[in-house]
């Protein structure tokens, strides 16, 4: 980790959220430096689903300030922000295959008028490699269901990110339940972090041998007064095209536990 304290890319002051049942996090301040990886540890719930939502613009803060560099209004914090592996965001059937996410996403980005083809194996490297780095690509016909964790939740990444926004954020990193392939994920995030800067988040503490640029313990809210489960916030959202679908997960073996 860097012991630079470069100028916030992410500075919240008060900034507090709200669902049919109540608060949800909040209030609470956040500052994250400008590039690098920076690790929000954060019990898991709504607050912390909802937190990484307002971050990227996806959400408007129900009290308090947001800035994200230098911009306040939420249409432009979306603008230049990515949101990966979120639950609530990027769902889809599992029979899907690869090759469909990537054609679809390019055809998202592409001006209205532009035909785009089936993606071929150039556009899947050009969508995929910065940010799966030396790790193979999984099949490009493969379908979703026979991913494994890391390599569905790189996937979703790299689909969010085809922009290449000031700002990355990506959901908890537990999803990858093998601690080989979680550090493997921390890695690749870190290297996103060369160029942009990225939020992730997790319930445990991370090896400080990894590297990113800073761990952030978040008090999102007292225990008792959280809701239930993730469906207690309701998530009033600006449409996202940058959203990827899930992936329903095998456990992944590569790597070893």
């Amino acid at each position: 980790m860097s012991a630079e304290n470069p100028q916030p890319a992410v500075q919240a002051r008060g900034i507090t959220q709200t669902g049919p049942w109540g608060r949800v996090y909040g209030p609470l301040d956040l500052d994250v430096p400008a590039g690098g990886l920076t690790i929000l540890r954060a019990p898991s719930g709504p607050g912390r689903t909802a937190l990484q939502m307002t971050l990227a613009g996806r959400m408007k803060p129900h009290g308090g300030t947001l800035s994200v560099f230098g911009e306040t209004s939420i249409k432009r914090i979306f603008a230049q922000s990515a949101l990966a592996a979120i639950e609530a965001l990027d769902s889809v059937y599992a029979s899907v295959r690869v090759v469909d996410l990537v054609t679809e996403k390019l055809r998202w980005d592409a001006p209205w008028y532009r035909l785009v083809r089936k993606a071929d194996q150039q556009h899947y490297e050009a969508v995929c490699r910065p940010v799966f780095g030396e790790l193979p690509l999984p099949p490009l016909h493969e379908y979703v269901e026979n991913l494994t964790e890391l390599d569905g939740i790189l996937l979703r990444v790299a689909l969010a990110n085809t922009q290449r926004p000031p700002l990355l954020v990506v959901g908890n990193i537990d999803q990858v339940t093998s601690d080989v392939n979680q550090r493997l994920l921390v890695q690749r995030l870190a290297a996103l972090g060369e160029q942009q800067t990225v939020i992730t988040c997790t319930v445990n503490e991370v090896d400080p041998a990894l590297d990113y640029r800073e761990e952030l313990p978040v008090e999102l809210l007292p225990v008792d007064a959280l809701p239930a489960d993730d469906d207690a916030v309701e998530i009033a959202t600006v449409p996202d095209r940058t959203a990827v679908p899930d992936t329903t997960a095998v456990p992944d073996t590569r790597g070893g536990e």
